[in-house]
């Protein structure tokens, strides 16, 4: 039997309720899985519960940052943090995410190895085929946090 996943808050910077993923479901070299429930996207959501369809944007964001976490846990390294800089191709088949409706989160890597990472992403329902939402994200990944230091840190 396979040991469990990390926490999604083990393995991304996020913290609280900015920290949106469940868990992680499935993981390989290429590609990683992720549950959510909107409902746990309180600071989100509308006063009815429901979230935005973009929001899924951060999802997959957060699920492409899970798969750099566990790949450099798998190779004994450190995680490197990353930028979101656009995407493409996005498709918003809904308007809005319900609360209580579980969705799975996709990442698969489509293209790049270091510095510019492309990542072909999708929102679905649990045990549904069609995406809710899709999209391709270009992600910059920095060598360390340093990196992408702007001007002064901020006083405490």
């Amino acid at each position: 039997m396979r040991e469990p996943f990390p926490t999604v808050a083990e393995l991304i910077p996020h913290s609280g309720p900015m920290c949106l993923l469940d868990r992680v479901l499935e993981h390989s070299p290429e590609s990683t899985v992720c549950r959510v429930d909107p409902s746990g996207s309180l600071v989100l959501a509308r006063p009815d519960g429901s979230v935005p369809a973009w929001v899924a944007l951060e999802y997959m964001a957060q699920c492409v940052a899970v798969h750099g976490g566990l790949l450099a846990r798998s190779s004994g390294g450190k995680s490197r943090p990353g930028l979101l800089l656009g995407s493409r191709r996005v498709r918003l088949d809904a308007r809005d995410l319900a609360p209580g409706e579980i969705l799975r989160v996709s990442a698969h890597h489509h293209a790049g190895e270091s510095a510019l990472v492309v990542f072909e992403c999708k929102v679905a329902r649990e045990g549904g085929e069609d995406p809710l939402v899709q999209a391709r994200l270009n992600v910059y990944i920095a060598e360390d946090w340093r990196e992408l230091e702007i001007g002064e840190p901020l006083d405490e």
